[in-house]
This record gives C-alpha cells, sequence and structure tokens, in this order.
C-alpha cells in the first residue's frame, strides 16, 4: 500500500520522501510539469534510458480513456445530461486533467520498472 501511495503522490520509489517532480506546472500557460533528473534525497535516477518515458504514454491513455468512461457513465446514466453536453463535459475534464495524468503516467512508469534490490 505503501509504494501505491507514494506512486499516487509522485514520490521517488527507491526512499519514498524525494520528489519525482520540481515543479507543478500550470495548465493555463500551458506549462507541463518539470522533472528531476535525480532524486534530491537518495541520488535515484528517474530515466534509465533515453526514451524510457515513451511507454508512460500509454499509461496516460489508460487514465484518460478510464476517466472519459467514467464521467460518461455519470453524466448521461446517472444524471441524464444530453450527449452534446455530455461530450463537452468530457472534454473539459481531459482538458483539465492531461497535468495530472502527465505526472501520474510517469509516476507508474516509474514503479512499474523500479527493481528493490533488498
Amino acid at each position: 500500500m505503501r509504494n501505491v501511495i507514494a506512486a499516487l503522490t509522485c514520490k521517488c520509489p527507491k526512499c519514498k520522501n524525494g520528489k519525482i517532480f520540481n515543479n507543478r506546472g500550470n495548465l493555463l500557460l500551458l506549462n507541463i510539469p518539470k522533472m528531476n533528473d535525480k532524486c534530491p534525497v537518495c541520488n535515484y535516477k528517474f530515466e534509465r534510458e533515453t526514451g524510457f518515458f515513451f511507454g508512460a504514454m500509454f499509461v496516460s491513455y489508460g487514465l484518460a480513456v478510464a476517466q472519459m468512461i467514467a464521467s460518461l457513465v455519470v453524466f448521461w446514466y446517472f444524471i441524464d445530461l444530453s450527449p452534446l453536453r455530455v461530450f463537452a463535459i468530457i472534454a473539459t475534464i481531459a482538458v483539465l486533467l492531461g497535468t495530472i495524468n502527465f505526472k501520474l503516467s510517469r509516476s507508474i512508469w516509474i514503479y512499474i520498472f523500479y527493481k528493490d534490490k533488498v
């Protein structure tokens, strides 16, 4: 459970204290969050090789699809809004959660490939 919480809060997989990202980014300024190259606490290198985070795009896609399906179910089936309004809400949610998906998908991707040397 500790790993899940650390991944969701974008903490280092090795020490669980250092931050993976050094700033939050800003959606309104189209500024994506900046990653640290290494953990500021334990010096763990986050990017294992060039192109390592290419696979995080698939994780981000999965997160976005899950959010869109959940929104569709809530706003169409339970609240019974028109299809056009539901589409507008889903598009808005996708844009607003883009920065969060970016950070979360990279954090999850790092945790998938982290091997604890015990």
